[in-house]
């Protein structure tokens, strides 16, 4: 594998760096802050993070610049460390799908080289958020249900009267 550059908060940073002193990398592959289906794919692995990086150097990389990243996390409560690969050589050569395409990768050091050990993709009703398998109990069909950024729902009577109530 090469040693890709990736641009993140601190500054350009390499792949082999992204291992953080482990052997072992899952590299979250997310199409960027314009994808319900990659934040909640990215919420459910937050919530399993820790245990993840008990394992394993944990990162989550998208096109979007750091700056951009680091708003959408704040706002997610997401605690994984991020780089940005900028839609270059790397999601062009390494994606799991067509372009920008969601999945998890997980590298490998061994002998100073990088190695891809595995790679999944990402889709409705797949293994890696738990939300399709809830929805699967109570019949809903994964191509029923799409996933929102903030969930909220106008009630019938507003209490305070609603007056400049944007939706």
């Amino acid at each position: 594998m090469k040693d890709y550059e990736f641009q993140t908060l601190n500054g350009p940073a390499r792949l082999s760096a992204l291992f953080a002193d482990r052997d072992r990398l899952l590299m979250i592959h997310n199409m960027g802050g314009g994808c319900r289906y990659c934040t909640t794919w990215a919420d459910g692995i937050n919530g399993v993070l820790r245990h993840l990086e008990e394992a394993m150097a944990v990162v989550l990389v998208s096109k979007d610049p750091p700056d951009v990243q680091r708003r959408l996390a704040e706002d997610r409560g997401w605690r994984m460390r991020m780089a940005s690969h900028g839609g270059g050589p790397y999601m062009t050569e390494q994606s799991i799908g067509e372009g920008n395409y969601p999945g998890a990768v997980v590298y490998e050091l061994e002998g100073g080289k990088i190695l891809r050990r595995g790679r999944a993709p990402f889709g409705p009703g797949d293994l890696y958020s738990p939300l399709w398998h809830f929805l699967a109990l109570a019949g809903v069909p994964a191509e029923e249900f799409t996933p929102q950024f903030h969930y909220w729902r106008r009630p019938q009577k507003m209490d305070d009267g609603g007056e400049n109530l944007k939706d």
